[in-house]
């Protein structure tokens, strides 16, 4: 009986230690919550933000404006990486993107400045020589970009303007590559592209849409790979198999054929067209073409006038002799 009183004193002393430490450690907490409450906002510990901007190359790309309008379109997707490069005339372009493309990025880094004063030495000195190069982490992402509800999955890279007036510079131009292009591109690959999309950049001030594309791509094209030691065959494989079968284009390329599975090599088509007149005539009268060709939609009979004016040559000697040009670059 002793035994069963001892044991009841027992667990009622230990109710009581249980139930004092519980009140002191209410207190306690209840003490500390109130302290915590009181103190002034600056001595709180502050929540961490995700770095906007990081890998910072240049001057102050954080505050370049440029990277504000692309900014909107580009952080949902993840942290940014931008970086400022030297082009033109004390001119600075830009190069955005997110980490996971930054080999992209470091490759046109490298290849901005070259590609600049490549553009400029056969268009001239009478545009920005500056632009800014973005590289999208995925479909929608560039979609947005390049303002197009969806974009074809061939599409490497595209270059975009602003809406602007006939004899205005255009503004909020940029070239945006997409996320697979470091994929499908190795870096000679991705040199090419951005010399092709900035040569649109360059030449959009004097180019209207409708103008026909055989020009305008073939121009392109033309800049992209002209002083990379290439040969014919290595620019434009398709069309120098179809010339050493003696299958030669009979026309010029039309707007329609640069879509399809046949876009290659109506693009080659077009590039030769540009090489032939350079090869020919000469580089100025291949850019005085471009800017009377590109400055409207044509027919044929505007193109036959145009270049009577500026080669001296009917539209049909034109073809034809182009067409006699490849078979002696086929061989």
């Amino acid at each position: 009986m002793s035994d069963l009183r001892g044991l009841r004193a027992w667990w009622s002393a230990r109710r009581r230690f249980e139930f004092c430490l519980t009140v002191a450690m209410v207190i306690a907490f209840t003490g500390f919550c109130g302290a915590l409450i009181m103190l002034p906002n600056s001595a709180l510990p502050k929540p961490h933000t995700a770095q906007a901007t990081a890998d910072v190359v240049g001057q102050g790309p954080a505050t370049d404006p440029r990277l504000a309008e692309v900014r909107r379109s580009i952080e949902p997707f993840g942290p940014i990486l931008a970086r400022q490069v030297a082009t033109g005339d004390g001119q600075q372009s830009l190069v955005v993107g997110h980490p996971a493309q930054r080999t992209e990025i470091d490759v046109l880094e490298h290849e901005l400045a070259a590609a600049t004063a490549a553009v400029t030495d056969v268009w001239g000195k009478d545009w920005a020589q500056a632009t800014t190069v973005v590289v999208a982490s995925s479909p929608s992402e560039f979609a947005g970009l390049v303002h197009a509800g969806s974009m074809s999955a061939e599409v490497a890279a595209a270059s975009v303007a602003d809406p602007f007036a006939p004899g205005t510079q255009p503004t909020g131009q940029r070239i945006v590559f997409s996320p697979d292009a470091g994929r499908r591109l190795d870096p000679a690959g991705l040199r090419t592209m951005l010399r092709h999309e900035l040569t649109h950049i360059a030449t959009r001030a004097e180019t209207r849409d409708g103008a026909p594309l055989w020009m305008l791509e073939g121009f392109a094209d033309y800049i992209a790979h002209r002083g990379q030691g290439q040969r014919f065959a290595d620019i434009a494989p398709t069309l120098t198999a179809q010339a050493r079968r003696h299958d030669l284009p009979g026309d010029l390329p039309a707007d329609p054929d640069f879509t399809g599975r046949n876009a290659a090599g109506t693009y080659e088509q077009a590039w030769s067209v540009c090489a032939y007149i350079a090869d020919k005539y000469d580089q100025p009268r291949l850019v005085e073409l471009y800017r009377q060709i590109a400055a409207a939609r044509q027919s044929p009979d505007t193109e036959d006038q145009i270049l009577q004016n500026v080669l001296g040559t009917t539209r049909a000697d034109f073809v034809a002799d182009w067409r006699n040009w490849l078979s002696t670059q086929a061989v």
